[in-house]
Order: C-alpha cells, then sequence, then structure tokens
C-alpha cells in the first residue's frame, strides 16, 4: 500500500504572516460601530428590577447581547428572564455612560496649551 498521506512542510515565516482561520484577521475599531440605549426589567430577588443601560454595538441583536450577558453575568439571571422592553439608537453625545464615551470620543488629543514664563521664578 502506497502512503497517501501528503507531506506538508512548515515555513516559519508563512506561519508568522499568516494568521491562523480560528480567529478573525480584520479588527472593528469604532468604524460602524453605534450607540443604543436598551430599556427593560429584571427579576432581582423577590422584586421586579428596571434599567436602563447605554451600550455600544453593531446593531440592536448586539446591543442585546451584550445586555443579557453583562446582566447574565453580574446578577446571574438567564436570558429569557431579563424581559427588554425597548432598544433604540442614540446619539452618543446624550450618554453618561463610561463605556460609551470612551468608544466616541475623538481619536485626537489636543496639543497642551503653552505657558508663558513666570517672572516669579527669578
Amino acid at each position: 500500500m502506497k502512503n497517501s498521506a501528503r507531506k506538508t512542510t512548515l515555513d516559519p515565516l508563512a506561519m508568522v504572516l499568516s494568521p491562523p482561520v480560528a480567529f478573525k484577521t480584520t479588527t472593528q475599531v469604532g468604524g460602524s460601530m453605534k450607540a443604543y440605549r436598551v430599556v427593560g426589567k429584571f427579576p432581582n430577588g423577590k422584586i421586579i428590577q428596571s434599567f436602563t443601560q447605554d451600550v455600544v454595538a453593531n446593531d440592536e441583536d448586539e446591543a442585546r447581547h451584550r445586555v443579557e450577558s453583562s446582566f447574565g453575568s453580574r446578577h446571574r439571571v438567564t436570558r429569557r428572564s431579563i424581559k427588554i422592553a425597548s432598544i433604540e439608537q442614540i446619539d452618543p453625545s446624550t450618554s453618561n455612560e463610561a463605556k460609551v464615551i470612551s468608544a466616541f470620543r475623538e481619536s485626537t488629543t489636543p496639543a497642551p496649551a503653552e505657558t508663558s514664563p513666570s517672572t516669579e521664578e527669578e
């Protein structure tokens, strides 16, 4: 019988330059991200707690996923027990959430203000 397995040579340079298939090769850095406000309720002990949370996501489905995973992690609430009343796209400047402010901050920082020399330091 012939050995039907092919010999493959592993070129170290090719391995460094080409990323593995299991990982995303493109990065998303705020290009198509939008701010969403999610309003709803979830059971917190014996009471039903209402919430309003602003998130950064590509679309409404991702915004829903981010809120459900956040409450599941923080409050141990299952996804089906979280009742989302509305998901609406908002202007990022109206949000007070740190994640939203950080995601839509201007990428260029202003130069430091130039100070005049003080006459007191002689």
